[in-house]
């Protein structure tokens, strides 16, 4: 990714065998972009990355960014998926689709309420909206909160978080039934046959259609194997979020202990519940962290959850600690090992 990167920014010539090559993957790669930005999802997301000595104690984290390698990548992975996913459907080949259904109308007008309390632009919901309907609605309102908290220059994960949870998770299936997420008819995973069991039982189906000498997968295998693995991507995805707040915790505790526990960090709300809110920060070390404010520690107002439960509103002074707001914090505590980080308001 770092040496396409240099090439694309003309700091490095490609070998000239793949020169040309690169040149028509970037246009095809800014072509499917501009086909796939009008059906799929804007929300940005973070995933950590975190450094390790070699005692396996944590140095360092970042958050991963996307260049335009990564991007041409994504583009070029997505396509493939699409394309063999719509053969194996024209084969009657049976195999493993990833699918996103649309989502449930009722989630959507939820959210609407949702970025109307946040003053978020979003579409105009619809009278009798179906599912179909709903997922224009989540992809548009994509759009225009990327490009409100761009303009506000905060809150884009907390925004897009909140489209997300409206809709249906992504899983396995043994029917195709398309993929809302991402804009695609047919998809499936089909890139990953070494990490993933569901790319492995997509491979043999290919095969079986090329003469590759594989047999296609048995029907009953398939379905029950749609079920288990959306079973364990859940249960893989739980344990992946558990060691990422115990990594992040163990570097913030490394932090404080260099730095002093009177430091003050700037983040932002990413998320709200009656008990407090969740706040996402950065020190010098990472920009990982995440922490929970008690609400009997937000002095002076008591605060109550709203009906949207997108903020906290004191009752007497109309204060309001909102998802995706600036805050600064200083930490309590952190019990590194089950990964909890307990904050107070800087000003509190």
């Amino acid at each position: 990714y770092e040496q396409l990167d240099r090439v694309f920014a003309e700091r490095e010539r490609p070998p000239d065998q793949v020169s040309e090559p690169i040149r028509l993957a970037r246009a095809a790669s800014a072509l499917l972009a501009e086909r796939k930005d009008r059906t799929r999802l804007d929300v940005t997301s973070s995933e950590p990355g975190f450094s390790f000595d070699d005692e396996g104690n944590v140095t360092s984290a970042s958050a991963d960014v996307q260049t335009e390698a990564h991007r041409l990548i994504e583009h070029l992975m997505v396509l493939v998926n699409e394309q063999v996913a719509e053969l194996l459907q024209q084969c009657r080949t049976p195999t493993l689709y990833r699918v996103h259904e649309q989502p449930d109308p009722d989630r959507i007008a939820r959210l609407a309420e949702q970025l109307a309390s946040l003053n978020l632009p979003a579409p105009a919901v619809v009278d009798g909206m179906g599912p179909a309907a709903a997922g224009e609605f989540a992809v548009e309102a994509s759009r225009t909160i990327a490009a409100e908290a761009g303009r506000r220059g905060h809150g884009a994960v907390p925004f897009g978080s909140l489209v997300l949870r409206s809709l249906k998770p992504a899983r396995y299936s043994s029917r195709n039934l398309g993929h809302a997420g991402l804009g695609s008819e047919a998809y499936c995973h089909f890139t990953s046959p070494i990490r993933r069991f569901p790319d492995l039982l997509v491979h043999r189906g290919l095969l079986s259609e090329v003469g590759g000498g594989e047999e296609a997968p048995d029907p009953g295998e398939v379905g029950d194997a749609a079920e288990h693995c959306s079973d364990r991507e859940r249960e893989a995805a739980r344990i992946e979020r558990d060691a990422d707040d115990v990594c992040a915790a163990f570097l913030l505790e490394r932090e404080l202990f260099d730095s002093g526990w009177h430091s003050h960090f700037e983040g932002e709300v990413s998320g709200v519940i009656g008990a407090g809110a969740f706040v996402t920060f950065g020190g010098e070390l990472g920009d990982v962290y995440e922490g929970f404010i008690p609400v009997r520690r937000m002095r002076g107002d008591h605060y109550d959850l709203n009906q949207e439960e997108t903020a906290l509103i004191g009752s007497r002074k109309g204060k309001a600690v909102r998802f995706g707001d600036p805050v600064t914090v200083r930490v309590r505590r952190v019990d590194a090992v089950r990964g909890r980080v307990d904050l107070d308001p800087a000003d509190g």
